[in-house]
């Protein structure tokens, strides 16, 4: 996820992240069926979101249908499938699921027992599942997308349909799963749309089915994909096709009436694949593209294969056309950085938006001049500040009550960055661009750690780093940059200076 606009746009254009309010809970929409004994939520112990996740299986698949009503303003109907190993004995099964009304619930074909438990949805087939077991959970529901309570996430409404924006923990707003990018599943995603609409999802096209004045539309990912960045796109729009790197299928979404307008900068992303590519080593998926949404966000967002963008960020005047750019590669850099590597927990965020900041701020300089190092500078000229309102940043500080997006702070984005610059700064350029290549593909389609980023760094390097890392990554006081002892940090006011 990248906030924008961001230095050097218009500050006229920056906007505050609206507040998300008190969550509404799912025993407000949801049937209760009782249970044998008090049902709990649960999570995998992430620090920043501590009821993400479920413990006690692994997902392999979802299955998931929805069913367009012809408004964004009405609930979806939907089916989702769940296909499921289980890492330990289960009487339970806590999937996370709020903001939409369950109307049945499946374990294998049988029918289950459900109830609610903050934003889980504790589902009690008949008979426990033993460790090792496979099993196949049918949830019927609606997706609402409209907020519960002002809440933002999950269904964005855009001025002709829908799409996603699930990160941070929105997911579960949209359709039942395990709700955390540990668990990395495959996707199949069918959309039922009335006549005049188009439905573009995740992944590649597999088969598009007409009954009467409606078009059932299927996409299914080749990779595995963590539930953040499932996408789906409804409205009146044109897909774009064009060939990228190495006979790469890439497809646009874009609202109909603007597909000449937008095509100037629908045009260069096969070259900057390239350029990527030319970084870091092969695309990692089946195809990308860029969903155009005249929607008002306030951010773009990396969902895997099909990135989110505000179309105004291109039609809107005063923005320079490098800095369009390098948004278009900051979240093209996530497909490698995020996307097929994925975080591990939350704290790992650096390593996603790190290395796409990175990334945007190297094509800048490649391609429009604009030095890297000054804005390296002028992030540790800030960075002291950004530590103490956020956190380091592989241990950022926690949002605030309704207010998950908040963990996107600049310790994260540039903050970050000047720590893949610090370590380039450390071992050599040619030691550095080897771990960027050995990163992406030994982690591909699987999760990893800044754990795992020290001892590899440290592999490369053939030394270890772990005491020269700590306190970038960790300490609350940026420390010296290698190469530039002249460069100073600008400490934090005090709360209770006048």
């Amino acid at each position: 996820m990248l906030l924008t606009p961001r230095t050097p746009a218009p500050r006229a254009r920056r906007r505050s992240l609206r507040r998300l309010k008190a969550v509404a809970l799912i025993a407000s929409a949801v049937g209760l069926v009782a249970a044998s004994a008090p049902a709990a939520p649960l999570g995998v112990g992430d620090r920043l979101f501590p009821y993400l996740g479920n413990p006690g299986y692994d997902v392999a698949s979802y299955d998931l249908s929805f069913a367009y009503p012809g408004t964004n303003r009405e609930p979806l109907q939907a089916v989702t499938t769940i296909d499921a190993r289980t890492t330990t004995s289960l009487d339970r099964v806590n999937l996370d699921f709020a903001h939409g009304q369950v109307e049945s619930v499946d374990v294998d074909g049988q029918p289950a027992a459900f109830t609610s438990a903050g934003e889980d949805l504790v589902v009690t087939p008949e008979t426990p599942r033993p460790e090792g077991s496979w099993m196949r959970i049918t949830v019927r529901h609606t997706s609402d997308p409209v907020s519960a309570e002002g809440r933002d996430g999950g269904w964005l409404r855009t001025a002709d349909g829908l799409a996603m924006a699930n990160q941070a923990d929105a997911a579960h707003l949209v359709f039942p799963c395990n709700d955390h990018p540990s668990d990395k599943a495959m996707f199949t995603i069918r959309v039922i749309v009335p006549e005049g609409y188009t439905a573009v999802a995740n992944g590649l096209a597999a088969g598009v089915a007409r009954t009467g004045r409606a078009t059932t539309w299927t996409y299914r990912t080749r990779h595995p994909m963590a539930t953040e960045l499932a996408q789906v796109s409804i409205g009146r729009s044109t897909v774009l096709s064009r060939v990228g790197p190495h006979n790469l299928p890439v497809r646009d979404v874009v609202p109909t009436k603007d597909r000449t307008a937008l095509e100037p900068w629908l045009k260069k992303t096969p070259d900057q694949i390239a350029w990527m590519e030319g970084k870091v080593g092969p695309y990692p998926f089946e195809t990308y593209g860029l969903l155009m949404a005249k929607a008002d966000t306030g951010f773009e967002l990396e969902t895997q294969t099909l990135s989110l963008f505000e179309r105004d960020l291109f039609t809107e005047p005063g923005y320079p056309e490098w800095y369009v750019d390098s948004i278009m590669v900051h979240e093209l850099a996530h497909q490698w950085f995020g996307d097929s590597v994925s975080p591990r927990t939350w704290s790992d965020l650096w390593l996603n938006e790190g290395h796409a900041t990175w990334y945007e701020a190297l094509y800048a300089e490649e391609k429009a001049g604009q030095s890297l190092e000054a804005r390296m500078k002028d992030a540790y000229r800030a960075s002291d500040r950004w530590r103490a309102a956020g956190g380091p940043p592989a241990a950022p500080e926690a949002p605030e009550p309704g207010q998950k997006i908040g963990i996107f702070r600049p310790n994260v984005y540039d903050g970050s960055a000047l720590v893949l610059y610090a370590l380039r700064q450390e071992i050599g350029r040619p030691a550095f661009e080897q771990l960027e290549r050995l990163w992406v593909s030994g982690h591909q389609d699987d999760v990893a750690s800044t754990e795992d980023f020290v001892r590899l760094a440290s592999q490369v390097s053939g030394r270890d780093l772990g005491a020269f890392l700590q306190p970038w990554l960790y300490g609350e006081k940026t420390p010296p940059m290698p190469g530039h002892p002249d460069w100073k940090s600008s400490a934090p006011q005090r709360a209770d200076a006048k």
